[in-house]
């Protein structure tokens, strides 16, 4: 046998580099005891990596350690959009002190806005700068939370999974199929969550400064705020992982019950993914539902596509009634236009109306129920005409006496 070192069966993984060493004359694998139970052990010791590597996977994609966006104010992307908030702020105190000026006659109500505009343009400047640095670090405390709380909690469905597999010993294939076969569904929705979460924070960290600089105008918080609810949306979505967890003490030991779970789970995170990330939602969503509707035909599975992604009408201003979504071009203008709002520009806005697609649906739904209302009303009007038609004629009834106009005969 060669020396370890030029040993060629060092460069295969385990197990594969312990069956290259065994002899060709041993009846099995070392550590198996050889004869034909040596295959099924080598085999479940495969099938345990496997789902060990795909668990691993899915948590570097849902609760990754590093972010895409910047993590100083030197990185060269972040100093443009720094460069552009801060002269934007500049600019907005110089306007606001300007009109405090020219206004001067009115006295106390415009020295406290120009005080109010001096304190809030240093706020603004100042969290420029400390933002990158602040996304970074709630980055690696969700990241590390989420770990924590799926890796080492034995309530968790992850952790019930690998026990599960562990305390297995009949080795039934289907269910362990099921099972792997669930986790590689994650793992493509795990895939599709890291690059939505990527990019839109890479994306939010990098607008800050200019929706921060909205702030030298007194403080209208309205555009922080919903740039602040987008970017923790982003940052806490994986934790929909754990609307399961009270449900995994129920499914302890059996793993086609572990699989239906994560599945459910997949489409809590895609419902929760796609409907709270703007821009992107819906019509993603929708689109994954048709491909998957119009390529199986089974009920479960179309069951599963729809809780991910209900029926829902697109519409092009605000809601007006529930079930209803902005589509993703009308949420952008929606999100652009409370910015500019922050700014004192009033943007136009379109009355409410659905889209062509959605306003089809809705009127192939309404004429649907039409018809079946018209049909119930005609069955029940023929069983009312021949319940009628049953009843016995009722008598004509007398004709009133005549009346004669003379007086009354004397008695």
């Amino acid at each position: 046998m060669p020396d370890k070192k030029d040993d060629p069966c060092d460069a295969l993984p385990h197990p594969a580099a312990e069956y290259c060493r065994v002899p060709d004359d041993a009846d099995g694998p070392p550590g198996n005891g050889g004869g034909s139970g040596a295959v099924t052990e080598g085999a479940s010791d495969l099938v345990m990596d496997l789902a060990k590597t795909l668990i691993d996977a899915l948590y570097g994609l849902l609760a990754p350690e590093k972010a895409w966006a910047p993590k100083r104010t030197d990185s060269w992307v972040y100093q443009q959009f720094l460069w552009l908030g801060q002269h934007l702020s500049v600019a907005i105190f110089t306007c606001v002190v300007v009109v405090c000026a020219l206004t001067a006659w009115q006295g106390v109500p415009r020295l406290r806005q120009m005080g109010a505009s001096t304190g809030w343009t240093l706020a603004a400047v100042a969290m420029m700068a400390s933002i990158p640095g602040a996304v970074e670090l709630l980055h690696k405390a969700v990241s590390a939370a989420f770990r924590a709380a799926f890796a080492d909690g034995q309530g968790t469905l992850l952790a019930t999974i690998e026990a599960d597999l562990k305390a297995t010993q009949s080795w039934d294939p289907v269910p362990v199929l099921l099972l792997v076969a669930a986790l590689v569904v994650a793992l493509a929705f795990a895939a599709l969550v890291f690059m939505t979460r990527q990019l839109g924070i890479l994306v939010f960290v990098c607008m800050a400064p200019v929706v921060l600089a909205a702030l030298a105008r007194g403080g209208d918080m309205t555009a922080v705020k919903l740039w602040a609810q987008r970017l923790l949306g982003l940052l806490f979505a994986p934790f929909a992982l754990l609307l399961v967890t009270p449900f995994v003490s129920l499914t302890r030991g059996a793993l086609v019950l572990d699989a239906v779970l994560l599945v459910a789970a997949d489409a809590i995170m895609l419902r929760m993914i796609f409907h709270g990330v703007p821009y992107l939602g819906p019509r993603i969503a929708g689109a994954a539902r048709s491909v998957v509707e119009r390529n199986t035909h089974s009920k479960i599975v179309r069951a599963v596509v729809r809780a991910g992604s209900p029926d829902v009408y697109e519409e092009e201003n605000s809601p007006r009634v529930p079930r209803t979504v902005d589509t993703p071009g009308r949420a952008a203008t929606q999100d652009s236009g409370v910015l500019l709002a922050a700014y004192g520009v009033k943007a136009p806005s379109r009355p409410g109306r659905l889209t062509t697609a959605s306003y089809i649906d809705k009127a192939q739904r309404e004429e649907g129920d039409r018809q079946a209302r018209a049909v119930q009303v005609q069955r029940v009007r023929r069983q009312a005409r021949a319940a009628a038609d049953r009843l016995p004629t009722p008598p004509a009834p007398l004709p009133p006496p005549a009346r004669s106009d003379g007086p009354p005969p004397s008695t």
